[in-house]
């Protein structure tokens, strides 16, 4: 068994973040899982070679991938130095005061003494208290005064106390990564956005890559089951489209592994979400071939697709500009 697990680990390298951390260039995402199904999938993924978890406060998984991880380790599987986990803060605890126990209310939730990354989650900020996503009686958001980068500096300090080994961001656009690393004294190792061949975040990866921050992409299939228009063939879902399963053809691969091979090329980390096994054993079957540079084209020109992310009405929300 040890002997398949090394072969897989073979296969997933890592790339230097900006802090000299070493970041696997694939990870398992957790938004939108159903209670109970990750404490599993992550120990299947941990067998499989994964040794990248992401999850969030607001995800309410955190104890189950803790609980995994910790089985894992005990098993003798893994030990923590080779698993990178990352959570987020969430957008009412962006208050600065309320920044470190948060950290600490995660880590106690996973069982874990460190997480390898915090960030936070958006830059916009709610009103603090026990409702997730606090709303007045005309049923609009309810905005907390605090500011992005007040919460930073204390982002900083849970690097300080050893409570993260790496501090980053999730959905900035880049007015507001600007101003963060204006008044930051530890740069921001990552953002986390959605990207995917049809919203490739061209711009902001450049922007991002010249500041050295590396791309991490939520959704990297869209959001498999929804769908949206492109400019050429009318509704469709990013893993059906007529264009990826001729690229898929073409590699002998599947139309999933054509999406994740692209964005690794492009030095973007996908963090694809899955609790199938053989799902996770084909996301992270993708490092035997590259794409051929015209293919990289092909794939580059498919944009057509609107944020995933809903709509708010609140002082910082990142995307009402271009990127």
């Amino acid at each position: 068994m040890l002997g398949s697990l090394r072969s897989f680990i073979k296969m997933v390298p890592t790339l230097k973040l900006n802090n000299n951390v070493d970041f696997p260039v694939l990870g398992l995402g957790s938004s939108q899982a159903k209670n109970g199904e990750m404490e599993k999938a992550v120990k299947e993924a941990i067998d499989i070679g994964y040794r990248h978890f992401d999850t969030a406060f607001i995800y309410g998984n955190e104890h189950e991938i803790g609980a995994a991880v910790r089985a894992k380790i005990e098993e003798g599987v893994v030990k923590r130095e080779d698993i990178f986990i990352t959570n987020k803060l969430w957008i009412t605890f962006l208050r600065p005061d309320l920044v470190i126990p948060a950290c600490r209310r995660s880590l106690q939730a996973m069982g874990l003494e460190y997480m390898d990354m915090y960030l936070v989650h958006f830059p916009i900020s709610l009103k603090d208290g026990d409702d997730l996503w606090p709303r007045d009686e005309n049923g609009k958001f309810i905005p907390s005064e605090s500011d992005y980068v007040e919460t930073w500096k204390q982002m900083e300090e849970c690097v300080r106390l050893g409570l993260t080994k790496s501090i980053g961001i999730s959905n900035f656009n880049t007015e507001q990564i600007e101003r963060l690393l204006a008044n930051a004294t530890i740069k921001p190792v990552v953002n986390q956005v959605e990207c995917h061949p049809y919203f490739n975040q061209s711009k902001l990866k450049a922007f991002c890559k010249q500041r050295d921050i590396v791309i991490t992409a939520y959704a990297p299939f869209g959001r498999p089951g929804s769908k949206a228009p492109t400019m050429k063939q009318g509704v469709l879902s990013l893993l059906e489209d007529p264009v990826l399963l001729e690229m898929a053809t073409k590699y002998n691969k599947t139309i999933a592994q054509i999406i994740l091979r692209y964005l690794v090329q492009h030095g973007v980390v996908p963090i694809p979400k899955s609790s199938n096994p053989n799902r996770m054993k084909e996301n992270i079957d993708i490092f035997d071939f590259q794409l051929e540079s015209e293919d990289v084209a092909v794939l580059a020109a498919l944009r057509s697709w609107n944020r995933l992310n809903i709509l708010m009405d609140v002082k910082n929300y990142p995307f009402n500009i271009e990127f």
